[in-house]
């Protein structure tokens, strides 16, 4: 019989004791440095090769946690905000759970003014976060003094000690993606990738990656996403606001009725209108081929991505890094309920076999 001598571990575990635990501090450490993932099954059909670069990384499950965290510190640095004061913005939602995210973090108020047309998934989380929610008309001018533009300014107004991020018009927006999600995307492409497709609603994503991306190589094209409904595409093209092109839409986070100026139109190249049948029944798509669950405007974005390439906008090595910018969970009363997508007539008889019948035993 052979004995092994026994492994004095006594110094190993001494070694190990001394390691320092490997942590984050916070949640806001977290913020960033998200995925992009080929996309193979939903893109069978279509020539090129496209990425999504998956933003439901982020803590807060947006890619408002950029901006949120960004202007914040930013707000900070320049001594605007101060212990104790309140943070205020205008949001359909997901700049909202992320301002309340580092709000908690850096122990700040939080006041939302929100569109009522935002899911009741995301004013919930909202409140869940500890802020305190206004939910306003969606369907009112900006001018409207129920707009929920113009309610955040009044309750900015109102509240002493208080910083309105006005997301919609702060160059902070653009500033934070040009920082941060265009080196990623260049970084993570290896500065292979051709096209980006982006939607816009502040304009700050589209625009701030567009700028890095553009400035590491100007060939890249910008292809932007707007809803019917919205006024972005046509003041594109013209340079004129239409106020004939608005009317209600349901897609959140994208379109708008005012010309944000966190939007530099000179770095899109292109805009492509969706409609919100086709965008819900894309992002139930992704989900179903991709294992990828995304939010209503990550399904626009892809039911735009396959518009342009009906248009013959892409060829066989064309490198399409498309933003997903939500999780599918904010959206589980809306798209992800079979209710709400018959209430607004999107089951039509080419998409009604899509409904998951449910058989409970008893």
């Amino acid at each position: 019989m052979v004995f092994k001598k026994k492994r004095d571990t006594t110094q190993i575990n001494i070694d190990f004791m001394k390691e320092e635990i490997k942590a984050y501090n916070n949640v806001l450490e977290l913020i960033g440095n998200t995925p992009i993932l080929k996309l193979a099954k939903i893109t069978e059909n279509m020539e090129g090769n496209f990425y999504a670069k998956v933003e439901a990384f982020n803590p807060g499950h947006s890619t408002k946690d950029r901006i949120a965290l960004y202007i914040i510190e930013e707000a900070e640095r320049k001594g605007i905000l101060k212990p104790g004061d309140t943070i205020i913005e205008t949001t359909s939602g997901n700049t909202g759970f992320s301002l309340a995210m580092v709000s908690i973090i850096k122990g700040y108020d939080c006041i939302l003014a929100v569109s009522s047309k935002s899911s009741k998934d995301k004013i919930d989380m909202l409140r869940a976060m500890g802020a305190k929610v206004y939910v306003c008309p969606a369907h009112v001018t900006a001018d409207d003094e129920r707009s929920y533009y113009n309610v955040a300014k009044r309750l900015h107004e109102e509240t002493k000690g208080s910083v309105y991020i006005n997301q919609y018009f702060n160059e902070l927006n653009i500033e934070a993606h040009y920082r941060s999600t265009g080196p990623e995307i260049w970084e993570q492409t290896n500065g292979k990738i051709t096209h980006l497709i982006a939607c816009s609603g502040t304009g700050g994503t589209i625009s701030g990656t567009a700028k890095y991306l553009k400035e590491m190589n100007p060939n890249i094209k910008v292809l932007g996403v707007d809803a019917f409904g919205s006024v972005l595409k046509k003041y594109h093209e013209t340079k004129e606001f239409d106020s004939n092109e608005i009317f209600p839409y349901r897609i959140e986070g994208l379109g708008k009725n005012l010309i944000p100026t966190a939007t530099d139109f000179d770095l899109i190249d292109k805009f492509i209108k969706v409609t919100d049948e086709d965008s819900a029944h894309t992002a139930r798509e992704i989900a179903k081929t991709e294992g990828l669950f995304v939010g209503y405007t990550s399904g626009a974005a892809f039911q735009a991505t396959k518009q342009y390439a009906e248009e013959g906008e892409f060829i066989a090595d064309s490198n399409v890094v498309i933003i997903f910018p939500d999780h599918g969970s904010r959206y589980m009363s809306k798209i992800y309920s079979d209710d709400w997508m018959s209430e607004q007539g999107f089951y039509d008889s080419v998409n009604l076999e899509q409904t998951q019948k449910i058989e409970i035993i008893k």
